[in-house]
C-alpha cells in the first residue's frame, strides 16, 4: 500500500504559473530588509518564488514583481544570484 503524498505547489510571481515547490526558487526579505537567493526554502521571513529559467527572472526583472512581493528594493546581485543557481543546476 504506497501513500500518495500531497505535492506542494507555489506560484511564480513573474509568470504566475504553478510550479511545485521543488522546481521554484525563493527569494526571501529578513525582517531587517535584507533581501537573498534561500536555496534551501526554509529561511524566515517575507518570501516569493520564481520559476528556474532564465526567461523568468528576466520577466521579474522587467516588471520588477519583486520589489512589489517584497515591498522593498531589489538590489542587482539577487537577480545575478538567481541567474548562477539556475545555470548551476542546469549543468548538473
Amino acid at each position: 500500500m504506497s501513500i500518495n503524498r500531497k505535492i506542494p505547489l507555489r506560484k511564480c510571481v513573474a509568470t504566475g504559473e504553478m510550479f511545485p515547490k521543488k522546481e521554484m526558487i525563493r527569494v526571501v526579505r529578513s525582517k531587517e530588509g535584507e533581501v537573498s537567493v534561500d536555496i534551501t526554502g526554509k529561511k524566515s521571513g517575507r518570501g516569493a518564488y520564481v520559476s528556474k529559467s532564465e526567461a523568468a527572472v528576466a520577466e521579474a526583472k522587467k516588471k520588477n514583481v519583486l520589489k512589489h512581493q517584497l515591498e522593498v528594493e531589489i538590489p542587482e546581485q539577487v537577480y545575478e544570484d538567481l541567474l548562477k543557481v539556475i545555470r548551476k543546476e542546469t549543468l548538473t
